[in-house]
Parts: C-alpha cells; sequence; structure tokens
C-alpha cells in the first residue's frame, strides 16, 4: 500500500463521513458502504424525514454513529452553517463526499433563470465553498480524502443539459487543480464521473444505466487509488475519451444535444 493509499485509509478509519446528497442514489449507497467499514458518518441533504429514515437504517444494520444535517447546500451561506454545525457537535471529518448535485434537461432560453442559478450553486459553488471549509484541518493532519462527484457530462458541452454540463466541467476541473496542489500532503482527492445512473434525478429506463451501488463501489475503490479522476463504468470511460479526446468539440456537442434533446421532448410530453 502506498503513502497516499494508507492515508486515505486512515482518513476513512479515523474521522467522520461527510456525504452530501445522502438521501438517495449515489450517495446513500456510498454511506452504506462507508457505514459497512465501522466510518461513523453526517449525512446532508434537504429533506429530513429521508434523512432520519437512512440513518436510524445504517446504525441498526451496522452499529455506526449518525449524524444527520437537514440543509440545502444551494442557499448562500448553507457550506458556512454546516462547517459550523459540525465544530459545535465537536465533529471531525475525515473523508467529505461531495455528491448533492441536481440536473435541468431543456433548453436555457425556456428555463427559469432562478433554477439556474440555484442548480450552479448546488453543483458547483457549494462544492468549492465546502471542500475549501473542510480542507485546511486535513492539511493540518496531514490526512484526509475529499471525493467530488462529477459527471461524463462534464467530459464535453451538453445542449438541452447546459448548465449541469457546465457545472460538472467545473467540478472537474477545480477537482484536478486540487489534486496537484495537495498531492504531497497526505490528503487524497478524487473526481468520481458517473454516466446515466438509476437515481431519481435520472428518471426513466433503466437500459444501460449504472446502479448507484456500482458507483459507489467506484468511489470506494477510488478512495485506495492515486489518480486525481475516475470514470465510472468500462463504457463510460471509453465515451469520455472519445469526446474528449478523438472528436471535436462542436461534434461532441452535437451528439450529447441529440441525447438529451429526447429527454427534454420527453418532459414536455
Amino acid at each position: 500500500m502506498t503513502a497516499t493509499e494508507r492515508s486515505a485509509q486512515r482518513a476513512v478509519d479515523q474521522g467522520a463521513a461527510l456525504v452530501t446528497g445522502a438521501g438517495t442514489g449515489i450517495g446513500a449507497a456510498i454511506t452504506e458502504r462507508l457505514a459497512a467499514q465501522g466510518t461513523d458518518l453526517v449525512l446532508v441533504a434537504r429533506d429530513s424525514a429521508r434523512l432520519e429514515a437512512a440513518a436510524a437504517q445504517l446504525r441498526a444494520e451496522h452499529g455506526v454513529d449518525v449524524l444527520t444535517v437537514p440543509l440545502d447546500l444551494s442557499r448562500q451561506g448553507a457550506p458556512a452553517e454546516l462547517a459550523e454545525r459540525l465544530a459545535e457537535a465537536g465533529v471531525e471529518v475525515g473523508v467529505l463526499v461531495n455528491n448533492a448535485g441536481a440536473a435541468l434537461v431543456g433548453t436555457v432560453g425556456g428555463a427559469d433563470p432562478a433554477r439556474i442559478r440555484g442548480l450552479v450553486d448546488l453543483n458547483a459553488s457549494a462544492v468549492a465553498e465546502t471542500t475549501a471549509l473542510f480542507l485546511p484541518a486535513m492539511l493540518a493532519r496531514g490526512n484526509g480524502a475529499i471525493v467530488n462527484i462529477a459527471s461524463t457530462a462534464a467530459y464535453a458541452p451538453a445542449p438541452y443539459n447546459a448548465a449541469y454540463a457546465a457545472s460538472k466541467a467545473f467540478v472537474l476541473s477545480f477537482t484536478h487543480a486540487l489534486w496537484h496542489e495537495t498531492r504531497d500532503t497526505g490528503v487524497r482527492v478524487v473526481a468520481v464521473s458517473p454516466g446515466a445512473t438509476e437515481t431519481p434525478m435520472n428518471p426513466g429506463s433503466a437500459r444501460g444505466k449504472r446502479r448507484p451501488g456500482q458507483v459507489a463501489d467506484t468511489v470506494m475503490a477510488a478512495l485506495r487509488g492515486r489518480g486525481p479522476a475516475v470514470v465510472d463504468g468500462r463504457a463510460f470511460v471509453f465515451q469520455t475519451f472519445v469526446f474528449s479526446r478523438l472528436l471535436p468539440t462542436r461534434t461532441a456537442a452535437r451528439i450529447t444535444g441529440s441525447y438529451f434533446r429526447k429527454g427534454a421532448l420527453r418532459k414536455q410530453s
């Protein structure tokens, strides 16, 4: 095991894991994997009832301590409020998983501007602010781990899902840069990019989609790895390679736009 892998494992073993968007989907699957390893948890999401139900199940099945913080991280000041609550509770965060996110399929011209602003605030701004709030303590200890959930949409412009793809491109770029800043500090930083996954944010046919548990397994493997970014699923690894390395940006955008336009039309029908 390398020094980076040992540091990431210590982060899992020694501090609580803070998971945003923890009530359903990928976030819930990640909390299950962490709890199975005996890691205490902090669950953050907007739905307090769902959070409490998830926490009760994790406590009963794995015997871990679970703190729930119902919070809308897209709200200005919410990440700082979260950090203040955990400081008051004496919780030390060893692993931060920035998973909370939202999508908005459709044209920019036909969207509610406030919803676009809220999406960017949640998917990008809250990730950067939350990371900046909890990273200094990890650096001071010389160990910790930060996982930012990006998306395969980060690798190419996505007409009809423009704000989502752009916000995830921010997450991917931010994480790559942060990985370089922290690579010799003992703090593990990695972006994990799922493709289409069976989650409440991505309803419809399950055909071709990954399951949340599969993404969670990729996250746990990424924590033990060394690189700055991981794509979940072999098919999506190939897809992102083609879109980001082989195709001109205009061609990639035309392909992704065709895919998301179908989703936009389904919403209208």
